[in-house]
């Protein structure tokens, strides 16, 4: 029996209009109802989420959710932060030497900080925008050397973007945990924030197996987390890399998705 899903956000619980059908609605407060536990779990920060939290009713010390692609695990009742993986100022102003190198725009997520990028763009822009919060203008080379870093941005155009990543250094793949959550970002984190960490994290603090768990997404981002899941389930609009690791594909998110697999593994 499953007892968990974890589910991504934009693209997957979200309508291409950034809504949650009703449909979705009642199957997540039914799938509550029988004591299973729904977890959002998105590379927005905190702030971006809890709204979505609130209105689905995961506001309460028995929900968590996976934020910044899984860099904190929280719970939403408490506030209490059950594990984090975060990277430092150092590692966010030597990313910030290479994009300039590259020419490409990044901003990042810092603990004290907020929102912050060197230049403004249209891209931290939508970041702000999207998740109704605020941003700064910081020259990197000015963070503290441990500063907390949730996690760094490359943001640019989908082509430009494409080139950028092939002229990353190698040596980047190993450093960090990097993921390509939209056509326009790239994201760099600590080797263990990632979905698939988080969720594995997770699991063993409420004291579950892998088997007992559905992980749901479309983007670069959520392919970890599918890959450990008992059940990995792609959307129908997912990125071909994540379609063929998931065990199960599920309709598009323009057609109530999420609501078809909670339906059928969860409430049968």
């Amino acid at each position: 029996m499953y007892k968990l899903i974890a589910l991504d956000m934009d693209g997957t619980l979200f309508n291409s209009q950034k809504k949650i059908t009703p449909r979705t609605v009642e199957a997540i407060k039914k799938a509550k109802e029988k004591g299973c536990y729904v977890v959002l779990a998105s590379g927005r920060p905190t702030e971006g989420m809890t709204p979505t939290a609130s209105q689905l009713g995961l506001i309460s010390n028995n929900d968590y959710m996976l934020t910044y692609n899984g860099s904190l695990i929280l719970n939403t009742g408490s506030k209490e932060i059950i594990s984090s993986a975060i990277l430092t100022g150092k590692d966010a102003k030597e990313l910030c030497e290479i994009a300039q190198k590259l020419n490409v725009n990044l901003h990042a997520f810092s603990t004290e900080k907020g929102l912050i990028t060197p230049k403004e763009n249209e891209f931290t822009l939508v970041e702000a925008t999207i998740n109704k919060i605020n941003f700064s203008l910081c020259e990197f080379v000015t963070l503290g050397d441990d500063e907390g870093i949730l996690k760094v941005m490359m943001i640019d155009p989908e082509d430009h973007l494409n080139r950028v990543i092939e002229q990353l250094p190698a040596y980047l793949k190993e450093k960090f945990s990097c993921a390509r959550s939209t056509p326009e970002f790239y994201e760099f984190m600590n080797p263990n924030g990632h979905k698939g960490f988080a969720i594995a994290t997770l699991a063993k603090h409420l004291n579950l197996s892998a088997d007992e768990i559905i992980c749901v997404g479309d983007g670069g981002n959520d392919q970890q987390m599918i890959e450990f899941a008992g059940l990995g389930v792609a959307m129908d609009n997912a990125v071909d890399e994540v379609k063929a690791i998931a065990q199960y594909i599920t309709t598009s998110n323009d057609e109530d998705g999420v609501a078809k697999v909670i339906e059928k593994f969860m409430l049968k």
